[in-house]
């Protein structure tokens, strides 16, 4: 298991588009808000339960046989915004 602590800049938070983009790995991914609220992000109904604004602080964790391939693609498209810039 590999996983990052990363700021999300995005003007939007994490809403459905960018949300979207945490499904497509075959590893299980999962994403930990400060206060420890956990979300699978191989659904999208889990990852917008957990109201994810711009300026929270996630901790992004990848399990399984792409891990380090999707922690590093998913670092970079949360570091670049979520491709919303």
């Amino acid at each position: 298991m590999v996983s990052v602590e990363l700021q999300l800049q995005n003007p939007s938070g994490l809403h459905l588009r960018p949300a979207g983009i945490l499904c497509k790995f075959q590893s299980h991914i999962t994403i930990t808000t400060a206060d420890g609220t956990e979300a699978n992000a191989k659904s999208v109904l889990s990852v917008l339960s957990a109201c994810i604004k711009s300026g929270d602080r996630i901790t992004l964790s990848c399990d399984g046989s792409d891990e380090n391939t999707a922690l590093k693609e998913l670092e970079l498209v949360i570091r670049e915004r979520l491709e919303e810039l």
